[in-house]
């Protein structure tokens, strides 16, 4: 069922609509289970949803903090479901490094700015919008699923899911269950502009978050002197996990995608030898490639909140506790992360306890799947020459959940050719979060022509 032109211009200033507001709504999560007031975007999400065909679930584990689910029901019960899942939460920002008001939703020279603009409030946004047109069509008798389409609107992504899609999958995995997923994050270009790759995200690396207390002996800030001082102890177990350089392993995705980059031979070569990686990582020029190419091909630790409860400047902690983020490769667990904890840490891993926040491990779904076939013809739309690509995320996302409940689960999208692949990573969690209004509406058209598509 194709768009014609002026629908889809119409669709696309919805979408621009929409993420403006969200965006505005600034559902901040903070990792405490008193922030993201999630609910201020489930309100305007079921809004937009809501209408003939739609049945609409409500479900807050926490106050102030629902998710939404809407489903258009498909006239097969055992066809094939899909579900579109995006989160409505934000990370917390430093308004000080951007050069527009992080909540304000602007619209400046064809961007959306804003936190939350492309993680991941364009894909939601998007998503609910070609949900929303889909319904309409599925009304007037222009679409008819065989299978479910269900719109997952998920609170607390950005923390770990606990009062977002685990609570669901735990507590209602009935309201949400699919076999098939779309989630953040994919749809960059890569490779030669006549034939170019488009990037699916089909795996993710594990997350192990892991809580470090070192303890030491309070005392007076004025006699330091030969003291057990908790903060210089773990000062040291900071540089060390700074230090620490795990060996590189590659993965069964690395090499499909070092083909996809265009790279000069000596450069590929390199990064396809994991006993030249490293070196070759270290000089690159660009930081946030290196730091990209890294994450896709080691264990990654990176030490990122400091704690030492009552703290004063004259007195000597007597406790000081290192959150570290861990992102593991596919293979490594609980064992193989204490492992290399004590391997960074050396003498200095005695005098540390370890506690396991989060603990998922990395997760892979297949690619020879009716879903791939109809994300490859839907961006065949608007880019004929292009092919898909299967693609690693170094974060974790949502998808990981649905995969443990055994669907097939990808993350997707369509951005604009021009849209350079580095720059765009660095805006996740980073100043200065936009996107361009292309990239809006080539989204937007890939939901609906993959669900029209994938669901007749």
């Amino acid at each position: 069922m194709s768009l014609d032109d002026r629908t889809l211009d119409s669709l696309t200033d919805r979408t621009v609509d929409l993420l403006q507001t969200m965006i505005r709504n600034e559902c901040v999560n903070d990792g405490t289970r008193e922030s993201g007031h999630e609910t201020r975007n489930a309100d305007v999400l079921e809004q937009v949803i809501s209408g003939p065909g739609v049945d609409i679930e409500r479900f807050e584990p926490v106050p102030g903090r629902a998710s939404i689910v809407g489903r258009i029901a498909g006239s097969e019960p055992d066809a094939p479901s899909l579900c579109l899942m995006g989160h409505t939460d934000v990370v917390p920002v430093h308004a000080d490094g951007w050069d527009r008001d992080p909540f304000g939703g602007e619209l400046i020279d064809g961007e959306v700015w804003g936190r939350g603009a492309v993680d991941m409030l364009n894909l939601t946004s998007s998503m609910a919008v070609a949900f929303r047109e889909l319904a309409d069509d599925a009304a007037r008798g222009a679409f008819r699923p065989k299978g479910d389409l269900i719109f997952f609107g998920v609170a607390d992504e950005e923390s770990g899911s606990e009062h977002g899609a685990r609570w669901m999958a735990d507590n209602h995995a009935d309201a949400i269950r699919a076999d098939y997923v779309l989630t953040e994050n994919g749809g960059l270009h890569s490779g030669p502009s006549d034939a170019p790759f488009v990037g699916v995200n089909v795996a993710e690396k594990g997350v192990a978050w892991r809580k470090l207390t070192v303890r030491g002996t309070p005392g007076h800030g004025s006699m330091p002197f030969r003291k057990d001082n908790a903060l210089i102890k773990a000062a040291g177990v900071v540089q060390r996990l700074a230090d620490y350089r795990p060996a590189p392993r590659f993965t069964e995705l690395w090499r499909t995608r070092v083909e996809t980059l265009g790279l000069p031979d000596e450069m590929r070569e390199a990064l396809l030898d994991e006993s030249a990686i490293d070196d070759l990582l270290d000089d690159l020029p660009s930081v946030p490639a290196a730091a990209h190419l890294h994450a896709c091909t080691h264990t990654t630790f990176s030490p990122n909140l400091v704690d030492g409860g009552a703290m004063k400047t004259n007195i000597i902690p007597d406790h000081v506790v290192v959150n570290v983020d861990i992102r593991t490769l596919p293979g490594d667990g609980p064992d193989e992360v204490d492992a290399h904890l004590r391997a960074a840490l050396g003498d200095l891993a005695n005098h540390v306890e370890v506690e396991i926040i989060m603990n998922d491990p990395a997760s892979t779904s297949r690619v020879d799947t009716p879903l791939w076939d109809a994300l490859a013809r839907a961006i065949n739309i608007p880019f004929p020459t292009a092919r898909l690509t299967p693609q690693l995320v170094v974060g974790f996302t949502d998808a990981r959940i649905y995969r443990e409940m055994g669907a097939v689960a990808y993350g997707a999208g369509l951005f604009s050719p021009g849209l350079d692949a580095g720059e765009f990573g660095s805006r996740f969690h980073g100043h200065n979060e936009r996107i361009d209004v292309e990239s809006l509406a080539l989204t937007t058209r890939l939901w609906h022509d993959v669900c029209s598509d994938l669901l007749a």
